[in-house]
């Protein structure tokens, strides 16, 4: 894809080795070194964060690049608008209307269509290649990720621990956040508890991308704040550094001819952004060069499984729709979440 901003690359998140903090506005070729694979700027690889006595080195260093970021997007819109533009969907797949009462939590779900879909990119990083068509049988998925309220009561239902970053206080005041920090062992639990699953990762990036090979769930238009929840540097608190799950459909999203913000083109919402998202999969880098070319499931066995999706910590490249992350199944973080799937027997 040709951008109309040097800086408009998805080329720049942040890796192990320290790049340049800032890419050259007069450079037209990114300043960070392509990886072998895609390091999440929290830390996916499934190690733990810093010690906290960096803290204030990273709080510091996360403003700055919050404050940066955020002009850039204003700057961005001001001058790429009719370069970047959404594309209408090719596929034509039409917005499903969501459906409630299915599972335990009645959450609102969609039912995605049967029928094939484009998964990965010939042009993304090494786990994402080749490109290759998938076929699905119909499923429903959430439309929202798992909010602290709904999670809350699965908490009270005794059947698991809380995260160790859980607040209660939170959970009343702000329920409609996402939860976070919880293992996959959990997030697996409290959709077999509502009588759900968690989505295959394949089953997550068509309900992220349609069938129209787009970059992001909205388009093709780089992200801006009001669209996603992305780059917000150092958490702050659950009602400040999270979004409501249904938000999204104002501001910067109108104004730019995104009628539906930043929904998915089956009318998901933080399908790119809010939490990171906990799949059923088990990670493996070139998984797609033997996957099944109908209703993949992921390797039968591994160390790690797959996050999708990007969070409120993450840059740009994280939030395209076919962007992999991965991580050991007990690690725990602020910036994960999780939403669930059913069969459309059920």
């Amino acid at each position: 894809m040709t951008y109309c901003c040097p800086w408009q690359t998805d080329s720049n998140p942040v890796w192990d080795t320290k790049p340049t903090l800032f890419p050259s506005i007069a450079d037209s070729q990114p300043q960070f070194p392509l990886p072998v694979e895609f390091v999440s700027r929290a830390g996916y690889t499934g190690r733990r964060h810093p010690k906290k006595a960096a803290a204030t080195e990273v709080a510091m260093r996360g403003q700055q690049q919050m404050m940066f970021w955020t002009g850039i997007s204003l700057v961005t819109g001001a001058l790429c608008l009719g370069a970047t533009e959404p594309q209408p969907s090719k596929g034509k797949q039409a917005v499903v209307s969501a459906e409630a009462g299915r599972g335990r939590d009645a959450a609102p779900m969609v039912l995605i269509p049967a029928g094939p879909f484009t998964m990965g990119s010939s042009d993304g990083l090494p786990n994402e290649r080749p490109e290759h068509t998938v076929m699905l049988d119909a499923y429903y998925i959430d439309q929202y990720e798992v909010t602290l309220g709904l999670y809350r009561k699965f908490l009270e239902a005794g059947k698991h621990e809380p995260p160790p970053t859980w607040d209660d206080e939170a959970a009343t005041a702000v329920g409609d956040r996402p939860a976070v920090g919880m293992r996959w062992g959990e997030a697996a639990a409290y959709c077999q508890w509502v009588g759900k699953r968690l989505p295959t990762e394949a089953e997550w990036e068509k309900a992220a991308r349609g069938t129209d090979r787009r970059r992001y769930p909205w388009g093709e238009m780089q992200p801006f704040v009001d669209i996603a929840n992305y780059n917000r540097g150092v958490w702050v608190s659950e009602a400040i550094t999270l979004v409501a799950v249904t938000s999204g459909l104002e501001g910067m999203s109108v104004r730019h001819g995104l009628k539906g913000g930043g929904k998915s083109p089956y009318g998901l919402s933080h399908m790119a952004g809010n939490a990171a998202e906990w799949v059923a999969d088990w990670y493996e880098r070139d998984y797609y060069q033997k996957s099944s070319e109908k209703n993949p499931t992921g390797p039968t066995a591994g160390e790690k499984r797959v996050l999708r999706g990007g969070s409120w910590a993450d840059l740009p490249a994280a939030l395209r729709v076919t962007a992999r992350f991965s991580a050991e199944p007990d690690f725990e973080d602020r910036t994960i979440g999780f939403r669930c799937a059913m069969n459309a027997t059920k």
